[in-house]
């Protein structure tokens, strides 16, 4: 029998761009949104979406957490302190970014094997494609969505409002 941690991101941690690690089991309770990102992809001014998503929803228990990675293009090639300089200078992110980590291959991050393998791409893929691919995950730390990075955060607006109301 499966336990609701280990059908949830409940189990899993990292480290911020600062170091310090974080037990996701931090967030119980909340709605995420989880997202790869990069800083110098085609995708990066969808950091201004995921700021303003986060900003509107945040105090009714609604968290982004990004995840750069350089596994695409090495678009995504600074230290932790760079990218920190880079997101709060050009897009204002307040929200969680967390330490550079692999989403695939033999050095993913547990969390993102377990996030493939919840919710599979298009054809039942358990890679991820490219940067900004996003996981929406409930209140009890299922995710319930799996979104391709050309899907834009603005659009996710009410997906994120009825999951805050709903739960």
């Amino acid at each position: 029998m499966t336990s609701s941690v280990e059908r949830s991101i409940y189990g899993f941690s990292a480290p911020l761009l600062n170091g310090r690690t974080v037990d996701l089991a931090e967030f119980k309770g909340q709605v995420l949104l989880i997202v790869n990102t990069a800083s110098q992809c085609g995708f990066t001014p969808q950091y201004a979406g995921l700021e303003e998503l986060y900003r509107l929803y945040n105090k009714k228990g609604f968290q982004v957490l990004g995840f750069p990675c350089n596994q695409f293009g090495a678009q995504e090639p600074g230290s932790e302190v760079e990218i920190a300089a880079f997101c709060e200078k050009n897009y204002g992110v307040s929200f969680p970014v967390f330490a550079k980590i692999d989403v695939n291959g033999p050095a993913a991050h547990p969390l993102y094997n377990f996030l493939k393998r919840e919710k599979p791409g298009i054809f039942w893929t358990r890679k991820i494609k490219w940067n900004f691919t996003k996981f929406l995950v409930d209140r009890q730390g299922r995710v319930v969505r799996r979104y391709a990075p050309s899907f834009k955060p603005d659009s996710l607006a009410a997906t994120v409002a009825e999951l805050l109301d709903n739960q």
